[in-house]
């Protein structure tokens, strides 16, 4: 199992940025992916996931502060998800990483303790 997340870089606030996580050497649509991210001198937080097409026909989450500002979506063609972020601010600045649920078929969570593979790591920093 292979995941690869880029996307990142320098942008100013109020800006946009697109992540991007391709997998390979796995059933990539038959698993929950998931964004997290942690700033420094922070915990890693989920900030958004999507659920499998079998499952919950690819439902979504996202946590409270990026809600109306990014939004995930999943190719499974390219066997590739997006987080397509907007209105960036500051706070947003953190180390994103993309990430495979555990178990397939189950309907997408927020909780790094149900991923079990893991991308490298892409940086964003939101700066003026």
């Amino acid at each position: 199992v292979q995941l690869q997340a880029s996307g990142g870089g320098l942008v100013q606030p109020g800006g946009s940025l697109r992540l991007s996580c391709v997998a390979s050497g796995f059933s990539w649509d038959l698993y929950a992916i998931a964004w997290f991210r942690q700033a420094p001198g922070k915990e890693r937080e989920g900030v958004s996931c999507i659920s499998s097409i079998s499952a919950s026909d690819g439902s979504t989450r996202y946590v409270d502060s990026v809600k109306g500002r990014f939004t995930i979506s999943r190719d499974n063609a390219k066997k590739t998800v997006y987080l397509q972020m907007n209105s960036l601010k500051a706070e947003d600045t953190a180390v994103y990483y993309c990430a495979s649920m555990r178990h397939p078929r189950q309907p997408c969570t927020l909780w790094d303790f149900d991923f079990d593979a893991w991308g490298q790591g892409t940086l964003v920093t939101v700066s003026s």
